[in-house]
């Protein structure tokens, strides 16, 4: 080891006696070199206790491996569960992830997209807000980098992957009509257009069957509080007429959650079994829902697919656009998978 601080990788490769190219060929990927190169290198770093700047050396190519991730909420288990499984992806391909989040907030987003737009990097992951999204913004980004809309999309023009609506709702929907007294919809404020969907998708469900739809409406505001407003409006249900009927599907888990504690405060008892005053279901499978109390029965999202899936379209955008080609902008749509708990 040696006192002296290295400052940038010329230095250090004045220092190493190495060539400047070789160096940076080595931090790209030390299997690319020679192994006795490597193995001069590496003593080299441990002599100095060099730590390249990788960010700045992503930065200064042609075609750096970053790529920018916008999520609402980075808060939200859903969304940190599919930037750490994102995050991984990047990685496997050598590539590094910047995660912003816009925490529900329209102008944070815009902020959010501003910021990718002045950097330098390969390509993007939104999870758009939706309604309030500045589309402006967005085509913007799109014209700039190779992009790819998660969990809700804008537009059929992007290349988008998320989970198939108008089949996991049917699945959990006719799962709840065959067991027990047919479901009440509980619906989540408007924000992008997973909640219409999933509102369309169990109407023409129970119509199918023959069955009466029931709703129940939320704020239609841009507010991602759902744990909080389906909390509010489950309480003033259950003072006054109750549900229509006692079983309650929930458009996402987060919903399910604020139903399930107003229902806890009232004093009913969730669950299937005999004795039980109320089934309650959901959308998403988020980790936590497995931990509630009673555990929540759900549609589960594939984490895995869906991070895959968006890494790998991306990256091979990025890696078509090097090679001049211009491929068809693909649209995903995972299916999901029921998850029967304790609460239904």
């Amino acid at each position: 080891m040696t006192d002296r601080t290295i400052k940038n990788m010329a230095e250090f490769s004045e220092l190493s006696g190495i060539s400047r190219p070789t160096v940076s060929k080595y931090f790209n990927d030390p299997d690319s070199v020679r192994k006795s190169t490597r193995a001069k290198i590496e003593k080299a770093l441990a002599k100095y206790e060099y730590r390249p700047n990788l960010f700045a050396v992503n930065l200064n190519k042609k075609r750096p491996k970053i790529v920018g991730v916008i999520v609402p909420d980075t808060a939200d288990t859903f969304f940190s569960e599919l930037v750490r499984r994102i995050e991984m992806r990047c990685v496997e391909r050598g590539y590094l992830a910047i995660v912003l989040s816009s925490r529900g907030d329209a102008q944070l987003e815009a902020r959010s997209i501003e910021t990718l737009l002045s950097l330098k990097i390969a390509g993007a992951i939104v999870a758009p807000l939706g309604v309030h999204s500045d589309r402006q913004l967005m085509r913007s980004l799109r014209a700039r980098i190779p992009m790819v809309f998660l969990d809700s999309s804008l537009d059929d023009e992007t290349p988008f992957v998320g989970t198939d609506n108008f089949q996991s709702v049917p699945l959990i929907t006719e799962y709840l009509c065959r067991s027990g007294e047919p479901p009440t919809y509980f619906d989540m404020p408007a924000v992008n257009q997973n909640g219409p969907e999933r509102k369309q998708a169990y109407v023409a469900t129970m119509e199918r069957l023959g069955l009466r739809p029931e709703i129940v409406a939320v704020s239609q505001k841009n507010d991602w509080r759902f744990e909080d407003i389906a909390f509010e409006e489950a309480r003033r249900i259950l003072e006054g007429n109750g549900f229509p009927t006692r079983t309650v599907l929930c458009a996402n888990d987060r919903c399910a959650v604020g139903v399930m504690a107003a229902v806890f405060q009232h004093g009913l008892r969730i669950g299937r079994e005999s004795g039980c005053d109320i089934r309650i279901a959901g959308h998403d499978d988020q980790p936590h829902s497995r931990y509630g109390c009673p555990p929540l029965t759900t549609v589960a999202q594939d984490f895995d697919r869906l991070a895959q899936s968006a890494v790998a379209i991306l990256l091979d955008r990025v890696e078509s656009e090097e090679e001049g080609s211009n491929p068809k902008p693909q649209q995903v749509r995972l299916e999901g998978k029921l998850v029967m708990r304790a609460s239904a």
